[in-house]
């Protein structure tokens, strides 16, 4: 069957088809993609009337595409910046009553096991136990274990969309800003170590998401069109040579780097900030990037409970 997945996240709008049934490799068919940015149209905690127009009309679009691709089924879904806006359910009631879509609001602990499911069923159990870390747009994920379902889960408010417009207003960014925001990437992470480190350390240790994948090719990963197969990692010490480059640069200096879009390049400071701290508190000497996140992961839900049916 033909699935598409309606991913309402910080950062983009992002229709995912795919041809899939259970127990196969879901084939991606067609992507559609709008840049929305919620996690930076917060007014006072929330989505303000433009930012909910937009949000309708994206969705409108995501459902038009979705119809002329021959989608069966749309599995549609939100992440942080609706789950924390201080009127969520008042532009949950507006999307579902113009455009029909129920969009579930998914927690921070399931946008870690969904993406973990995912990295999972990537990498097979060869991997061992695996530490998955992953930024969005609004939040910052880590999850650890060696089945399917992980041992342990967090979810941080340390999205790259997030820490941007909260604490990097200059272009380039003030370099005091960036040390304030520095200590508090690494304050938030370090109270979570803990929860992780008990468990042992991992065989493993996979990142995913946009701002991961583009910090990796800047510091000399696969370009994309190389193909999904192609084994990307990123090596902490280019990523510290990297992130006071990143500071000194303006955004339109950052969307000029291989790899690097004109919509992320502004925040992919903040995200490399995080990254860094992320795997420094860890341990981690090197990250292999997954192809596979908390889209793929929404997808092998519905298919295993299709199979289960």
């Amino acid at each position: 069957m033909r699935l598409g997945v309606l991913d309402v996240g910080s950062n983009t709008v992002h229709l995912l088809v795919v041809d899939a049934h259970p127990g196969a490799c879901p084939l991606p068919a067609h992507s559609h993609k709008a840049e929305l940015r919620l996690a930076q149209l917060l007014d006072d905690g929330a989505i303000g009337p433009h930012g909910v127009d937009r949000l309708v009309s994206v969705i409108k679009e995501a459902l038009q595409a979705a119809e002329d691709k021959g989608v069966e089924e749309v599995l549609p879904f939100a992440t942080s910046a609706v789950r924390e806006a201080r009127n969520a359910d008042a532009v949950l009631d507006r999307v579902r009553a113009e455009t029909g879509v129920e969009l579930q609001v998914l927690t921070g602990s399931e946008e870690a096991r969904l993406t973990f499911l995912a990295a999972r069923r990537w990498f097979g159990w060869s991997a061992g136990k695996l530490l998955v870390l992953d930024i969005g747009g609004g939040s910052l994920e880590v999850a650890y274990g060696i089945d399917e379902e992980p041992d342990a889960a967090a979810s941080l408010p340390l999205g790259a969309g997030r820490l941007t417009a909260g604490w990097l207003p200059g272009d380039p960014p003030d370099p005091e800003d960036v040390r304030a925001l520095r200590r508090h990437v690494r304050t938030e992470i370090a109270r979570t170590v803990g929860e992780f480190s008990r468990l042992g350390t991992p065989d493993h240790v996979v990142a995913t998401s946009k701002t991961f994948k583009q910090l990796a090719r800047i510091a000399g990963a696969a370009r994309s069109a190389e193909g999904l197969y192609v084994q990307r990692e990123l090596k902490r010490e280019s990523l510290e040579g990297w992130v006071p480059r990143l500071a000194a640069m303006t955004g339109q200096e950052r969307a000029e780097l291989p790899g690097v879009s004109e919509g992320r390049a502004g925040q992919l400071l903040a995200g490399a900030l995080v990254a860094e701290a992320a795997m420094d508190l860890f341990g981690v000497e090197r990250v292999e990037i997954c192809p596979w996140a908390l889209r793929e992961g929404v997808i092998l839900r519905r298919l295993d409970h299709m199979e289960s049916e």
